[in-house]
Protein backbone atom coordinates (compact mmCIF):
# COMPACT_ATOMS: atom_id res chain seq x y z
CA UNK A 1 0.00 0.00 0.00
CA UNK A 2 1.26 3.45 -0.69
CA UNK A 3 2.10 7.20 -0.40
CA UNK A 4 0.14 10.33 -1.26
CA UNK A 5 -1.35 10.78 -4.71
CA UNK A 6 -2.27 14.05 -6.35
CA UNK A 7 -5.38 15.36 -8.09
CA UNK A 8 -7.99 13.09 -9.58
CA UNK A 9 -7.21 14.59 -12.96
CA UNK A 10 -3.66 13.45 -12.40
CA UNK A 11 -4.75 10.02 -11.25
CA UNK A 12 -7.01 9.74 -14.24
CA UNK A 13 -3.81 9.61 -16.25
CA UNK A 14 -3.24 6.36 -14.49
CA UNK A 15 -0.94 3.76 -13.09
CA UNK A 16 0.05 0.36 -14.45
CA UNK A 17 0.74 -3.04 -13.22
CA UNK A 18 3.66 -5.13 -14.22
CA UNK A 19 3.82 -8.82 -14.39
CA UNK A 20 5.19 -12.08 -15.40
CA UNK A 21 7.41 -14.65 -16.99
CA UNK A 22 7.95 -18.34 -16.77
CA UNK A 23 10.61 -19.91 -14.60
CA UNK A 24 13.71 -20.79 -16.52
CA UNK A 25 17.11 -22.29 -15.92
CA UNK A 26 19.30 -19.80 -17.78
CA UNK A 27 19.95 -16.48 -16.09
CA UNK A 28 18.84 -13.39 -18.04
CA UNK A 29 21.19 -10.51 -18.74
CA UNK A 30 21.67 -8.09 -15.88
CA UNK A 31 18.24 -6.44 -15.51
CA UNK A 32 19.79 -3.09 -14.73
CA UNK A 33 21.57 -3.17 -18.08
CA UNK A 34 18.58 -3.89 -20.31
CA UNK A 35 18.71 -1.23 -23.04
CA UNK A 36 15.52 0.15 -24.51
CA UNK A 37 16.59 -1.05 -27.96
CA UNK A 38 16.36 -4.65 -26.74
CA UNK A 39 12.77 -4.27 -25.53
CA UNK A 40 10.22 -6.11 -27.66
CA UNK A 41 6.57 -5.07 -27.48
CA UNK A 42 5.16 -7.35 -30.21
CA UNK A 43 3.77 -10.08 -27.95
CA UNK A 44 2.68 -12.52 -30.74
CA UNK A 45 6.26 -12.62 -32.03
CA UNK A 46 7.70 -13.80 -28.71
CA UNK A 47 6.98 -17.48 -29.36
CA UNK A 48 5.45 -19.93 -26.93
CA UNK A 49 5.92 -18.67 -23.39
CA UNK A 50 4.61 -19.66 -19.99
CA UNK A 51 4.45 -16.93 -17.38
CA UNK A 52 4.12 -17.82 -13.72
CA UNK A 53 2.23 -15.05 -11.95
CA UNK A 54 1.87 -14.73 -8.19
CA UNK A 55 -0.86 -12.39 -6.97
CA UNK A 56 -2.97 -11.77 -3.87
CA UNK A 57 -6.26 -11.06 -5.66
CA UNK A 58 -8.15 -13.78 -3.80
CA UNK A 59 -11.36 -12.05 -2.63
CA UNK A 60 -14.55 -11.87 -4.67
CA UNK A 61 -14.21 -8.73 -6.78
CA UNK A 62 -10.43 -8.90 -6.83
CA UNK A 63 -10.43 -12.51 -8.00
CA UNK A 64 -13.14 -11.78 -10.57
CA UNK A 65 -11.25 -8.97 -12.30
CA UNK A 66 -8.03 -10.98 -12.41
CA UNK A 67 -9.69 -14.06 -13.89
CA UNK A 68 -11.53 -11.99 -16.49
CA UNK A 69 -8.39 -10.12 -17.53
CA UNK A 70 -6.25 -13.25 -17.59
CA UNK A 71 -8.77 -15.05 -19.78
CA UNK A 72 -8.89 -12.08 -22.16
CA UNK A 73 -5.09 -11.87 -22.29
CA UNK A 74 -4.70 -15.54 -23.16
CA UNK A 75 -7.41 -15.27 -25.81
CA UNK A 76 -5.57 -12.35 -27.41
CA UNK A 77 -2.12 -13.89 -27.05
CA UNK A 78 -2.53 -17.68 -27.22
CA UNK A 79 1.24 -18.08 -27.44
CA UNK A 80 1.58 -16.80 -23.84
CA UNK A 81 0.17 -19.18 -21.26
CA UNK A 82 -0.42 -18.01 -17.69
CA UNK A 83 0.34 -20.14 -14.66
CA UNK A 84 -1.42 -18.18 -11.96
CA UNK A 85 -0.72 -18.77 -8.27
CA UNK A 86 -3.12 -16.82 -6.06
CA UNK A 87 -2.36 -16.42 -2.37
CA UNK A 88 -3.74 -14.32 0.47
CA UNK A 89 -1.90 -11.11 1.32
CA UNK A 90 -0.29 -12.68 4.38
CA UNK A 91 0.62 -15.94 2.63
CA UNK A 92 2.15 -14.04 -0.27
CA UNK A 93 4.26 -11.93 2.08
CA UNK A 94 5.43 -15.05 3.89
CA UNK A 95 6.43 -17.06 0.82
CA UNK A 96 7.60 -14.43 -1.64
CA UNK A 97 10.96 -13.70 -0.03
CA UNK A 98 11.99 -17.35 -0.18
CA UNK A 99 10.69 -17.75 -3.73
CA UNK A 100 12.64 -14.76 -5.03
CA UNK A 101 15.87 -16.02 -3.54
CA UNK A 102 15.54 -19.38 -5.34
CA UNK A 103 16.79 -20.34 -8.79
CA UNK A 104 13.35 -20.44 -10.43
CA UNK A 105 11.21 -17.68 -8.95
CA UNK A 106 7.85 -16.74 -10.47
CA UNK A 107 8.04 -14.35 -13.39
CA UNK A 108 5.54 -11.80 -12.20
CA UNK A 109 4.86 -11.05 -8.56
CA UNK A 110 2.59 -8.67 -6.72
CA UNK A 111 4.89 -7.20 -4.08
CA UNK A 112 4.01 -4.87 -1.22
CA UNK A 113 5.47 -1.45 -2.04
CA UNK A 114 7.09 -1.01 1.38
CA UNK A 115 10.73 -1.23 2.32
CA UNK A 116 10.39 -4.62 3.99
CA UNK A 117 9.17 -6.14 0.72
CA UNK A 118 9.81 -4.27 -2.53
CA UNK A 119 12.66 -2.24 -1.02
CA UNK A 120 14.38 -5.39 0.22
CA UNK A 121 13.86 -7.14 -3.12
CA UNK A 122 15.34 -4.18 -5.00
CA UNK A 123 18.35 -4.09 -2.67
CA UNK A 124 18.90 -7.81 -3.27
CA UNK A 125 18.70 -7.38 -7.05
CA UNK A 126 15.65 -9.63 -7.28
CA UNK A 127 13.39 -7.31 -9.29
CA UNK A 128 13.93 -5.94 -12.78
CA UNK A 129 13.89 -2.17 -13.34
CA UNK A 130 11.05 -1.39 -15.72
CA UNK A 131 12.07 2.01 -17.04
CA UNK A 132 12.86 0.70 -20.52
CA UNK A 133 9.40 -0.87 -20.76
CA UNK A 134 7.78 2.26 -19.34
CA UNK A 135 9.45 4.22 -22.12
CA UNK A 136 8.53 1.73 -24.84
CA UNK A 137 4.88 1.42 -23.78
CA UNK A 138 4.47 5.06 -22.85
CA UNK A 139 3.70 4.31 -19.22
CA UNK A 140 5.48 7.39 -17.93
CA UNK A 141 3.28 9.57 -20.13
CA UNK A 142 0.10 7.73 -19.25
CA UNK A 143 0.81 7.58 -15.52
CA UNK A 144 2.06 10.56 -13.55
CA UNK A 145 5.06 10.54 -11.26
CA UNK A 146 2.72 10.96 -8.30
CA UNK A 147 1.55 7.41 -9.00
CA UNK A 148 4.79 5.91 -10.28
CA UNK A 149 6.73 6.97 -7.21
CA UNK A 150 4.81 4.44 -5.15
CA UNK A 151 6.76 1.77 -6.97
CA UNK A 152 10.06 3.63 -7.34
CA UNK A 153 13.33 3.02 -5.50
CA UNK A 154 16.96 3.93 -5.87
CA UNK A 155 18.90 0.89 -7.18
CA UNK A 156 20.31 0.21 -3.71
CA UNK A 157 16.81 0.20 -2.23
CA UNK A 158 17.61 3.04 0.17
CA UNK A 159 15.46 5.84 -1.21
CA UNK A 160 11.73 5.18 -1.53
CA UNK A 161 9.68 7.36 -3.87
CA UNK A 162 12.29 8.13 -6.53
CA UNK A 163 14.75 6.33 -8.77
CA UNK A 164 13.96 3.35 -11.00
CA UNK A 165 10.47 2.02 -11.58
CA UNK A 166 9.98 -1.54 -10.28
CA UNK A 167 6.25 -2.18 -10.53
CA UNK A 168 2.81 -0.85 -11.36
CA UNK A 169 -0.57 -1.22 -9.64
CA UNK A 170 -4.05 -1.74 -10.99
CA UNK A 171 -6.13 -0.17 -8.26
CA UNK A 172 -6.39 2.95 -6.20
CA UNK A 173 -6.92 2.65 -2.47
CA UNK A 174 -8.17 4.78 0.34
CA UNK A 175 -8.84 3.74 3.92
CA UNK A 176 -12.14 5.15 5.11
CA UNK A 177 -15.22 4.29 7.12
CA UNK A 178 -17.72 1.69 5.94
CA UNK A 179 -21.04 1.96 7.74
CA UNK A 180 -24.33 0.10 7.97
CA UNK A 181 -27.04 2.50 6.81
CA UNK A 182 -29.86 0.47 8.33
CA UNK A 183 -28.22 0.48 11.75
CA UNK A 184 -27.57 4.21 11.62
CA UNK A 185 -31.23 4.79 10.76
CA UNK A 186 -32.31 2.55 13.62
CA UNK A 187 -30.10 4.62 15.94
CA UNK A 188 -31.65 7.82 14.61
CA UNK A 189 -28.35 8.95 13.10
CA UNK A 190 -27.08 10.33 9.82
CA UNK A 191 -23.58 9.57 8.50
CA UNK A 192 -21.33 11.73 10.70
CA UNK A 193 -19.92 14.87 9.09
CA UNK A 194 -17.34 15.67 11.79
CA UNK A 195 -15.03 13.58 13.96
CA UNK A 196 -16.97 14.59 17.07
CA UNK A 197 -20.19 13.33 15.45
CA UNK A 198 -18.39 10.07 14.57
CA UNK A 199 -17.33 9.47 18.16
CA UNK A 200 -20.82 10.39 19.37
CA UNK A 201 -22.22 7.77 17.00
CA UNK A 202 -19.83 5.17 18.43
CA UNK A 203 -21.04 6.02 21.92
CA UNK A 204 -24.71 5.84 20.94
CA UNK A 205 -24.20 2.48 19.22
CA UNK A 206 -22.55 1.10 22.35
CA UNK A 207 -25.39 2.34 24.56
CA UNK A 208 -27.92 0.72 22.22
CA UNK A 209 -26.20 -2.66 22.53
CA UNK A 210 -24.68 -2.63 19.06
CA UNK A 211 -21.04 -3.40 18.20
CA UNK A 212 -19.84 0.13 17.39
CA UNK A 213 -16.84 -0.92 15.31
CA UNK A 214 -15.59 -4.22 13.93
CA UNK A 215 -11.86 -4.93 14.13
CA UNK A 216 -9.94 -8.13 13.54
CA UNK A 217 -6.36 -7.56 14.64
CA UNK A 218 -4.97 -11.07 14.94
CA UNK A 219 -2.80 -10.35 11.89
CA UNK A 220 -1.58 -7.10 13.56
CA UNK A 221 -1.65 -4.93 10.43
CA UNK A 222 -5.40 -4.09 10.47
CA UNK A 223 -4.98 -1.85 13.54
CA UNK A 224 -2.38 0.13 11.57
CA UNK A 225 -5.22 1.40 9.36
CA UNK A 226 -7.36 2.27 12.37
CA UNK A 227 -4.53 4.10 14.08
CA UNK A 228 -3.58 5.88 10.85
CA UNK A 229 -7.16 7.12 10.56
CA UNK A 230 -7.15 8.49 14.09
CA UNK A 231 -3.67 9.97 13.60
CA UNK A 232 -4.78 11.82 10.47
CA UNK A 233 -7.31 13.84 12.47
CA UNK A 234 -4.61 15.73 14.37
CA UNK A 235 -1.12 15.11 12.98
CA UNK A 236 -0.17 17.36 10.02
CA UNK A 237 -0.15 15.33 6.82
CA UNK A 238 3.39 16.40 5.86
CA UNK A 239 4.65 14.94 9.15
CA UNK A 240 2.80 11.70 8.49
CA UNK A 241 4.38 11.49 5.02
CA UNK A 242 7.88 12.10 6.39
CA UNK A 243 7.39 9.39 9.01
CA UNK A 244 5.88 6.92 6.56
CA UNK A 245 8.65 7.38 3.97
CA UNK A 246 11.27 6.83 6.66
CA UNK A 247 12.95 10.16 6.00
CA UNK A 248 14.61 12.47 8.48
CA UNK A 249 12.80 15.45 9.90
CA UNK A 250 9.85 14.13 11.92
CA UNK A 251 9.22 12.42 15.24
CA UNK A 252 6.72 10.04 16.76
CA UNK A 253 7.19 11.69 20.15
CA UNK A 254 4.85 14.62 19.60
CA UNK A 255 1.74 15.81 21.45
CA UNK A 256 -0.40 15.10 18.37
CA UNK A 257 0.76 11.48 18.08
CA UNK A 258 0.34 11.04 21.82
CA UNK A 259 -3.24 12.28 21.56
CA UNK A 260 -3.93 9.82 18.73
CA UNK A 261 -2.55 6.91 20.76
CA UNK A 262 -4.59 7.96 23.80
CA UNK A 263 -7.72 8.26 21.70
CA UNK A 264 -7.54 4.76 20.26
CA UNK A 265 -6.89 3.33 23.75
CA UNK A 266 -9.96 5.25 24.88
CA UNK A 267 -12.00 3.39 22.28
CA UNK A 268 -10.90 0.13 23.89
CA UNK A 269 -11.81 1.40 27.36
CA UNK A 270 -15.25 2.47 26.16
CA UNK A 271 -15.93 -0.88 24.49
CA UNK A 272 -16.19 0.50 20.98
CA UNK A 273 -14.51 -2.54 19.42
CA UNK A 274 -15.94 -6.06 19.30
CA UNK A 275 -14.91 -8.39 22.11
CA UNK A 276 -11.68 -10.29 21.49
CA UNK A 277 -10.66 -8.09 18.54
CA UNK A 278 -6.93 -8.73 19.07
CA UNK A 279 -7.56 -12.45 18.63
CA UNK A 280 -9.92 -12.19 15.66
CA UNK A 281 -8.66 -12.47 12.09
CA UNK A 282 -9.08 -9.75 9.49
CA UNK A 283 -11.39 -11.74 7.21
CA UNK A 284 -13.73 -12.88 10.00
CA UNK A 285 -14.03 -9.24 11.12
CA UNK A 286 -15.16 -7.77 7.81
CA UNK A 287 -17.31 -10.84 7.16
CA UNK A 288 -19.04 -10.28 10.52
CA UNK A 289 -19.65 -6.66 9.52
CA UNK A 290 -21.11 -7.92 6.26
CA UNK A 291 -23.51 -10.09 8.27
CA UNK A 292 -24.81 -7.08 10.17
CA UNK A 293 -22.57 -7.27 13.22
CA UNK A 294 -21.29 -3.76 13.73
CA UNK A 295 -22.19 -0.21 12.80
CA UNK A 296 -18.80 0.91 11.49
CA UNK A 297 -15.70 -0.69 9.96
CA UNK A 298 -12.50 1.25 9.26
CA UNK A 299 -10.98 -0.46 6.23
CA UNK A 300 -9.79 0.00 2.68
CA UNK A 301 -11.78 0.29 -0.51
CA UNK A 302 -10.55 -3.14 -1.64
CA UNK A 303 -13.41 -4.61 0.46
CA UNK A 304 -16.08 -2.82 -1.55
CA UNK A 305 -17.15 -5.66 -3.83
CA UNK A 306 -17.45 -8.22 -1.04
CA UNK A 307 -19.22 -5.92 1.41
CA UNK A 308 -21.61 -4.66 -1.25
CA UNK A 309 -22.51 -8.25 -2.08
CA UNK A 310 -23.18 -8.91 1.60
CA UNK A 311 -25.01 -5.71 2.61
CA UNK A 312 -26.32 -4.33 -0.68
CA UNK A 313 -28.04 -0.95 -0.32
CA UNK A 314 -27.39 -0.93 3.43
CA UNK A 315 -23.66 -0.39 2.83
CA UNK A 316 -22.22 3.13 2.94
CA UNK A 317 -18.68 4.49 2.70
CA UNK A 318 -17.19 7.84 3.63
CA UNK A 319 -13.83 9.48 4.14
CA UNK A 320 -12.82 9.86 7.79
CA UNK A 321 -14.50 13.10 8.86
CA UNK A 322 -12.43 16.05 10.02
CA UNK A 323 -12.73 18.43 12.94
CA UNK A 324 -15.24 20.46 10.94
CA UNK A 325 -17.53 19.49 8.09
CA UNK A 326 -15.49 21.56 5.62
CA UNK A 327 -12.04 20.47 6.84
CA UNK A 328 -9.68 19.30 4.06
CA UNK A 329 -9.83 15.50 3.81
CA UNK A 330 -6.93 13.39 5.07
CA UNK A 331 -6.90 9.62 4.63
CA UNK A 332 -4.43 6.79 4.38
CA UNK A 333 -4.14 5.40 0.89
CA UNK A 334 -2.47 5.38 -2.48
CA UNK A 335 -2.26 2.40 -4.78
CA UNK A 336 -2.72 -1.32 -4.53
CA UNK A 337 0.19 -3.73 -4.58
CA UNK A 338 2.25 -3.29 -7.77
CA UNK A 339 3.01 -6.09 -10.17
CA UNK A 340 6.73 -6.51 -10.77
CA UNK A 341 8.98 -8.61 -13.00
CA UNK A 342 11.55 -10.77 -11.25
CA UNK A 343 15.20 -10.34 -12.21
CA UNK A 344 15.61 -14.02 -13.12
CA UNK A 345 12.59 -14.20 -15.40
CA UNK A 346 13.72 -15.37 -18.87
CA UNK A 347 10.71 -13.73 -20.55
CA UNK A 348 10.59 -10.09 -19.40
CA UNK A 349 9.14 -8.91 -22.72
CA UNK A 350 6.14 -11.20 -22.37
CA UNK A 351 5.80 -10.17 -18.74
CA UNK A 352 5.73 -6.50 -19.68
CA UNK A 353 3.09 -7.18 -22.34
CA UNK A 354 0.98 -8.88 -19.68
CA UNK A 355 1.33 -5.93 -17.32
CA UNK A 356 0.46 -3.48 -20.05
CA UNK A 357 -2.69 -5.48 -20.80
CA UNK A 358 -4.00 -5.77 -17.23
CA UNK A 359 -3.52 -2.06 -16.57
CA UNK A 360 -4.76 -0.51 -19.82
CA UNK A 361 -7.91 1.51 -20.42
CA UNK A 362 -10.02 -1.59 -21.09
CA UNK A 363 -8.71 -3.18 -17.90
CA UNK A 364 -9.83 -0.16 -15.90
CA UNK A 365 -13.37 -0.76 -17.18
CA UNK A 366 -13.17 -4.39 -16.08
CA UNK A 367 -12.00 -3.31 -12.63
CA UNK A 368 -14.95 -0.95 -12.36
CA UNK A 369 -17.42 -3.60 -13.51
CA UNK A 370 -16.16 -6.05 -10.87
CA UNK A 371 -16.51 -3.56 -8.01
CA UNK A 372 -12.89 -2.46 -7.78
CA UNK A 373 -11.45 1.06 -7.76
CA UNK A 374 -9.20 1.67 -10.80
CA UNK A 375 -6.22 3.90 -10.17
CA UNK A 376 -6.33 5.12 -13.78
CA UNK A 377 -9.20 6.75 -15.68
CA UNK A 378 -11.20 6.89 -12.44
CA UNK A 379 -13.19 9.94 -13.46
CA UNK A 380 -14.12 8.35 -16.81
CA UNK A 381 -15.90 5.38 -15.25
CA UNK A 382 -19.68 5.20 -14.99
CA UNK A 383 -20.94 3.71 -11.74
CA UNK A 384 -24.45 3.44 -10.27
CA UNK A 385 -25.60 5.34 -7.21
CA UNK A 386 -24.88 3.50 -3.98
CA UNK A 387 -21.77 2.12 -2.27
CA UNK A 388 -19.62 2.05 -5.41
CA UNK A 389 -20.40 5.67 -6.18
CA UNK A 390 -19.63 6.51 -2.54
CA UNK A 391 -16.17 4.97 -2.95
CA UNK A 392 -15.43 6.59 -6.32
CA UNK A 393 -16.57 9.98 -5.00
CA UNK A 394 -14.47 9.62 -1.84
CA UNK A 395 -11.37 8.66 -3.81
CA UNK A 396 -11.94 11.53 -6.23
CA UNK A 397 -12.39 14.01 -3.41
CA UNK A 398 -9.34 13.03 -1.39
CA UNK A 399 -7.06 12.87 -4.42
CA UNK A 400 -8.32 16.14 -5.89
CA UNK A 401 -7.51 17.84 -2.58
CA UNK A 402 -4.14 16.10 -2.16
CA UNK A 403 -5.30 14.46 1.03
CA UNK A 404 -3.83 10.96 0.77
CA UNK A 405 -1.04 10.07 3.18
CA UNK A 406 1.17 6.94 2.98
CA UNK A 407 0.72 3.66 4.76
CA UNK A 408 2.69 3.88 8.00
CA UNK A 409 4.30 0.45 7.59
CA UNK A 410 6.41 1.79 4.71
CA UNK A 411 8.69 3.67 7.12
CA UNK A 412 11.51 1.17 7.65
CA UNK A 413 12.30 -2.43 6.62
CA UNK A 414 11.08 -3.62 10.03
CA UNK A 415 8.34 -1.09 10.71
CA UNK A 416 5.41 -3.28 9.68
CA UNK A 417 6.35 -5.76 12.40
CA UNK A 418 7.31 -3.05 14.90
CA UNK A 419 4.12 -1.05 14.49
CA UNK A 420 1.83 -4.07 14.27
CA UNK A 421 3.19 -5.63 17.45
CA UNK A 422 3.28 -2.30 19.30
CA UNK A 423 -0.36 -1.61 18.41
CA UNK A 424 -1.40 -5.02 19.69
CA UNK A 425 0.37 -4.23 22.96
CA UNK A 426 -1.12 -0.73 23.11
CA UNK A 427 -4.66 -1.97 22.52
CA UNK A 428 -4.14 -4.79 25.05
CA UNK A 429 -2.98 -2.17 27.60
CA UNK A 430 0.46 -3.81 27.78
CA UNK A 431 2.11 -0.55 26.72
CA UNK A 432 1.22 3.01 27.60
CA UNK A 433 0.81 5.53 24.76
CA UNK A 434 4.22 6.96 25.66
CA UNK A 435 5.88 3.52 25.59
CA UNK A 436 4.14 2.74 22.32
CA UNK A 437 5.48 5.90 20.67
CA UNK A 438 8.97 5.34 22.10
CA UNK A 439 9.02 1.92 20.42
CA UNK A 440 8.10 3.46 17.08
CA UNK A 441 10.56 6.34 17.50
CA UNK A 442 13.46 3.98 18.09
CA UNK A 443 12.84 1.98 14.90
CA UNK A 444 12.15 5.09 12.80
CA UNK A 445 15.07 7.17 14.08
CA UNK A 446 17.58 4.30 13.88
CA UNK A 447 16.70 3.72 10.24
CA UNK A 448 16.32 7.36 9.15
CA UNK A 449 19.64 8.39 10.70
CA UNK A 450 21.56 5.48 9.15
CA UNK A 451 19.92 5.52 5.71
CA UNK A 452 21.83 8.58 4.57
Amino acid sequence: MNPPLRALTVLAAGALTLAACAPGSSAPPSPAATPQSSVRTDAPSLGNVTLTVWDQEVRGGQAAQMKQLNDAFQAKYPNIKLNRVSRSFDDLNTTLRLALSGNEPPDVVEANNGRSSMGAFVKAGQLRPLDAYAEAYGWKKRYPQSVLRYSSYSPDGKVFGEGNLYGLPQVGEVVGVFYNKAKLTKLGLQPPKTWAEFEAALAKAKTAGEVPMQLGNLDKWPAIHVFGTVQGRGVPKDQISTLAFGRKGASWNTPENTKAAEEIVGWVDKGYFNKGFNGQGYDPAWQAFGKGQGVFLIAGTWLLADLQKALGKDLGFMLPPGATADAPPVATGGTGLPFAITAKSPHPDAAAAYIDFITGADAMKVLTATGNLPVADTAQQSVPAGPQQDVFTAFGTVTAKDGLVPYLDYATPTFADTLGAALQDLLAKKQSPQEFLATLEKDYKTFAESNG
